[in-house]
């Protein structure tokens, strides 16, 4: 493995690689962080009911900056949807290894959420704005951020190249995708469409979270996903509420009913046939949880165990959207149909298709007062869980602990990313390292969205000091 400390060859030989690299990040990233802000400002949002056009727009203010960093082979790419449509334009820019030496894959991705409601903003959401040490911007932490921490690590290294001579041995392939934050739809047959240009021996996929700011953290784990619609229908059509009210429950009711027994009275999650794994060695603060998700004061946290395992080893179940009769519509009248979007996100362990058919067995079987139970399944992702111990852990780790000065933390994760499925099935031999620039206080799809500039740059550090790592693993399995 290679030491981060041995010294940098040339003139300045007394300074270690670790100081050098912090010297040339710091120096740099005033300008890295004004292309982050020139990416913010691109509302990239590859939700179809917005406007593609600039997602092209950010696929190529991503190319430019890519080729900035001296890439010799930078593409936009494109590959089908399963309905046949064309995907949103991917990134795909490479330097191939010397004979003998790994690969590295840098993943993120450029599209982002929508903005959702303006008025809970504090700031116009693709306006950056810095506050203190935080960057306010949708975007600005999920996946931007992730996207420049490579290009910063790229070119620290660039600089460390040509001041030194010593050309980094290792192979890079930035990959950034357009569609992640709409469920990456066409990204298995992308990898399968350039599977030859994306082949690597490691991949750092820069989309998850550290620990709080100033601790770092890998992702060793990350939950599942399956949703779906529930539909409670009660009547054919909709009468009137005095005339019929009373033997006939309305159908916004019926589905109240229906959404209650998904969970018992201490809120865990009440489907039989849903797997729960072992407690974590690390925990949650309760305080720290509740100032990071801003639970109101008085209100009780669902579920039994302990947080973190609440998080990252149990299933969690939400309804995340509900079709009714809108207060503003209302009318006299009983409600013959209502509709609730389900989102479960499931443990490792847990195969999402038994997960779903869990879930569909009991809304069927719960149906409240015999109302037709319709499901229509949604997405599935299969949940993630890494070995802890290997070469590429290792290095990560190593190069963690130099740039922030403290020992990372393992971590799972609540959320789930599951097009790393996808990269297991096409790339099996390929060791996956999740790491991050978002903070328990980043705000990823919500508004206020945004990074902490300090630890962008203990990020950007640490990439550029794992890819020299990767290097020194050349013989070894990773």
């Amino acid at each position: 493995m290679t030491d981060t400390t041995l010294p940098v060859p040339g003139p300045d030989s007394g300074a270690t690689t670790v100081d050098a690299l912090r010297t040339l990040v710091t120096a740099q990233f005033g300008a890295l962080q004004a292309d982050l802000e020139r990416l913010v400002r691109i509302p990239s949002v590859s939700a179809a009911a917005f406007d593609q056009a600039h997602v092209a727009a950010s696929a190529d203010a991503v190319a430019e900056l890519l080729r900035d960093t001296g890439l010799p082979d930078v593409r936009i790419l494109r590959s089908a949807r399963p309905d046949g449509s064309d995907g949103a334009p991917a990134v795909v820019a490479r330097r191939p290894a010397p004979a003998g030496a790994p690969t590295v894959l840098l993943y993120a991705h450029h599209d982002v959420q929508p903005p959702g409601d303006a008025a809970t903003w504090q700031t116009d959401p693709f306006e950056p704005v810095q506050v203190g040490e935080r960057l306010f911007g949708r975007g600005a932490a999920d996946d931007k951020a992730g996207l420049v921490a490579h290009v910063g690590a790229l070119r620290a290294l660039a600089t460390l190249a040509d001041a030194t001579g010593e050309e980094l041995p290792v192979g890079v392939t930035v990959f950034v995708e357009g569609e992640e934050e709409s469920g990456s739809p066409s990204f298995h047959q992308f990898l399968t469409d350039h599977r030859d240009l994306l082949a690597a021996d490691v991949i750092v996929v820069a989309d998850s979270t550290n620990w709080q700011v100033g601790v770092p953290a890998l992702t060793t784990s990350l939950r599942g996903l399956v949703d779906g619609v529930v539909e409670v229908a009660a009547l054919g059509h909709a009468v009137h509420s005095g005339m019929f009210g009373g033997p006939v429950l309305d159908a916004n009711t019926l589905l109240a009913r229906l959404v209650a027994t998904l969970h018992d009275d201490a809120g865990n999650v009440a489907v039989p046939g849903l797997v729960v794994g072992a407690e974590p060695e690390v925990d949650y603060e309760e305080a720290a949880f509740r100032a990071d998700s801003s639970v109101l004061d008085g209100v009780r946290l669902a579920g039994e165990g302990s947080i973190a395992g609440r998080l990252w080893t149990k299933p969690a179940l939400s309804v995340i959207g509900i079709d009714a009769t809108s207060i503003a519509h209302a009318s006299n009248t009983i409600a013959p149909r209502a509709a609730a979007k389900l989102s479960l996100r499931i443990p490792p362990g847990q195969d999402p298709a038994a997960a779903e058919d869990a879930l569909r067995a009991h809304l069927e079987a719960n149906a409240p007062f015999g109302a037709t139970v319709t499901w229509r399944p949604g997405e599935q992702g299969k949940a993630f869980h890494a070995a802890a111990d290997t070469a590429a852990m290792r290095a990560a780790r190593a190069a963690f602990t130099a740039a922030w000065g403290t020992d990372p933390v393992d971590i799972g994760v609540g959320g789930s990313i599951p097009f790393i499925a996808d990269l297991l099935e096409v790339f099996p031999d390929a060791a996956i390292l999740v790491t991050g620039v978002e903070d328990p206080d980043s705000r990823a799809h919500g508004a206020n969205e945004s990074v902490h500039l300090g630890e962008l740059r203990n990020v950007v550090l640490a990439e550029a000091l794992l890819l020299r790592q990767v290097a020194g693993l050349s013989g070894d399995p990773v």
